[in-house]
């Protein structure tokens, strides 16, 4: 059975991706913050008859990135790494005149620092794999200009950068950066408290990371409302 590595994934986008890969008969290693709600989503998932593995730690520390990509060979390899994790930078979110620096780095060092960390621990064997993948999931903050999203964006893009470069350094690999576009998740409750306005649940845009996964496009930027619309 194919392997996926996935970060932030006891909720939200991060465990609806986890949701669809089990369905489709993924083993899968999960990484989350938090114990309890992780070991509630391994529970959950292994309903599926998959091997589900939680680990719950910081993605920012490079011996729990290592204890993932360990996990994931002992169930057969790395298949496909998926970088979910997400730091705000501020909850909630400033603007660029009152962001803490602070939390403009551990923005920085959750969302594209231990992203690339990540995939440098787990290169040799998503080379390996036949259908070897990478995923990061990005954000339109990346490419637009909002007020509040400073920090976020702009880690949102580096991680876009370091997705382009990958997949040009890496041609033996598919490197995508994916925006879901607008999800009701906890990150966005925490990034706007109030904003209760309608929008879709995360399992909605699952659809448009398994397109990818099957038509195995060329690497690069992909909007997944754009992809569930084609």
């Amino acid at each position: 059975m194919p392997v996926a590595i996935i970060t932030g994934a006891s909720k939200g986008l991060g465990l609806a991706l986890a949701e669809g890969l089990a369905g489709r008969g993924w083993d899968l290693v999960l990484d989350a913050r938090t114990a309890a709600p992780l070991d509630e989503a391994v529970r959950g998932l292994s309903r599926h008859g998959t091997r589900v593995a939680g680990f719950a730690g910081d993605v920012t520390d490079a011996g729990h990135r290592a204890e993932l990509v360990a996990a994931a060979r002992q169930l057969g390899g790395v298949d496909l790494l998926v970088h979910n994790a997400s730091a705000l930078g501020a909850e909630p979110l400033v603007e660029l005149a009152e962001l803490p620096l602070a939390g403009l780095r551990r923005a920085l060092e959750v969302n594209a620092v231990a992203a690339l960390g990540l995939v440098q621990q787990a290169l040799v064997p998503l080379r390996v794999s036949e259908a070897g993948a990478v995923v990061v999931v990005s954000s339109d903050a990346a490419a637009e200009a909002y007020p509040a999203w400073g920090g976020y964006g702009a880690s949102k893009a580096a991680v876009d950068q370091l997705a382009a470069v990958l997949g040009v350094e890496e041609p033996g690999l598919r490197v995508w950066a994916v925006d879901p576009g607008d999800m009701a998740t906890d990150l966005y409750a925490a990034a706007v408290p109030g904003d209760d306005g309608p929008r879709p649940a995360p399992d909605a845009v699952v659809p448009a990371f398994l397109r990818l996964l099957d038509e195995r496009p060329p690497s690069g930027r992909y909007a997944a409302p754009a992809l569930l619309e084609a």
